[in-house]
């Protein structure tokens, strides 16, 4: 198992950080075929071999995810993308 643990600051209105969190989370859906739902400020992520949590407070963004052993070879590639994912989405200071 490996874990993968994002902090992304941001400067983003609550609605704005939502919107940010859930263009990550169809990234994530899209490449990794996850389900995803909120849970108040909390986007949640599973699918076999895969759960984690995007939560969202006011000036940061905080992505767990715990990988199974078939997914742990490739958790240093997955934790660039989204990092960079999330790097970019929560940037959006307009």
């Amino acid at each position: 198992m490996a874990d993968i643990n994002i902090v992304q600051q941001h400067k983003l209105t609550a609605e704005k950080a939502r919107a940010a969190a859930q263009q990550v989370a169809d990234k994530l859906a899209q490449e990794y075929d996850l389900s995803c739902a909120w849970d108040g400020d909390v986007l949640r992520f599973e699918r076999s071999g895969v759960d984690g949590a995007l939560t969202l407070e006011k000036d940061q963004a905080q992505l767990n995810l715990k990988l199974g052993f078939m997914l742990s070879a490739f958790a240093p590639m997955i934790e660039d993308k989204i990092a960079d994912k999330m790097r970019k989405v929560f940037a959006d200071v307009s």
